[in-house]
């Protein structure tokens, strides 16, 4: 399995990580079944993501798109940041094994929950916004 340099970059050297002390959304998903479980704190400022941290356990591809999801949503509004895909996480990353893009929709996953998470705190329905946030594929 090769991986590219943006990823083992990403992996050696992940970027955002920890937690945020009183985040304004926190998202968890996966679980200890397929063994990658990610979790994403958001700060958010007039609309803006003005921080961002996760904390993953799993491999190193959870870890590298993790790490890369956060950089493409910080300063970004809860709008542009929804629009972040999957597919945009693995092509920063110049790509990914096909075993290892479940890794990607988690990292897409643990951001719209988090995005999810600040709604409910704001008492808005999430759903309308964010969509219905499906369980890994890869983790039934």
């Amino acid at each position: 399995m090769l991986y590219s340099e943006k990823v083992m970059d990403h992996f050696a050297n992940p970027r955002n990580v920890g937690e945020i002390e009183n985040a304004d959304g926190i998202g968890e998903v996966g679980n200890a079944k397929c063994g990658d479980i990610m979790k994403m704190y958001i700060k958010v400022d007039n609309g803006v993501i003005s921080d961002v941290k996760f904390k993953t356990f799993g491999c190193g591809a959870a870890v590298a798109t993790s790490s890369m999801a956060t950089e493409m949503i910080m300063g970004k509004s809860i709008d542009d940041a929804l629009k972040l895909t999957n597919k945009a996480v693995v092509e920063a990353l110049d790509g990914l094994p096909a075993s290892k893009i479940h890794c990607s929709v988690l990292a897409e996953q643990a951001l719209k929950s988090a995005i999810a998470d600040y709604y409910k705190r704001q008492g808005v329905d999430p759903e309308p916004i964010v969509g219905k946030i499906e369980e890994c594929e890869a983790c039934h």
